[in-house]
């Protein structure tokens, strides 16, 4: 993993310009998630420009000294309500050090980082691909960064509700849990909402 960089999307932009870079965001490709790729070659840029959220290109170095994108994450944050019967004693124990109990709601409100879409580039070649848990290991590794200078300590994200990718996000590497789900007003998929704490 360490030939892998994860570049901020603006400092992308000043380095090769916007031509450029619509050009590399347009061979990003990821079939098991459309709204990802979506995302990525129409979006990030315009996201990241109003500050909405910032999309990092995790470019790897080949063979032939060429560098080219394997995958991204995007983050932001976001204030979200966990209901408290939801979560298990152990993580309303943890909870309790970033948010306090609404006891007319039930729930607790807290700021997160949100991880709001992740994925891996399909279109390159096996040999220079990464995997999911090194991916996520960048995003952590990024999001401890600004845990040292801005505090907080939650991470959330939402995924469909399909098994490949609940596993993947609970395993042990990763170490989400499921606190509850959202109906999307667009697509009206059921999404499943995932904490962690770190």
């Amino acid at each position: 993993m360490n030939d892998c960089i994860a570049v901020n999307i603006q400092d992308m932009l000043k380095a090769i310009g916007e031509e450029e870079l619509l050009r590399l965001l347009s061979d990003f490709s990821c079939p098991l998630n459309r709204e990802v790729e979506d995302f990525v070659r129409n979006k990030s840029i315009d996201f990241a420009q109003r500050k909405l959220s910032i999309t990092y290109l995790v470019m790897k170095r080949t063979n032939e000294m060429k560098s080219i994108l394997v995958g991204i994450y995007t983050l932001s944050h976001k204030a979200i309500e966990i209901t408290n019967s939801n979560i298990s004693n152990t993580t309303r124990k943890k909870l309790l050090r970033y948010a306090t109990l609404d006891k007319d709601t039930n729930k607790y409100n807290i700021s997160a980082f949100l991880i709001a879409q992740f994925g891996k580039n399909s279109a390159i070649p096996q040999e220079n691909t990464i995997t999911g848990n090194q991916l996520m290991d960048l995003t952590f590794e990024l999001l401890k960064h600004i845990q040292y200078y801005v505090g907080g300590g939650v991470v959330y994200l939402d995924c469909e509700d399909v098994k490949k990718v609940l596993d993947f996000y609970q395993n042990a590497c990763n170490r989400f849990k499921i606190f509850g789900e959202r109906k999307s007003e667009i697509d009206q998929k059921r999404y499943l909402q995932l904490l962690r704490f770190f």
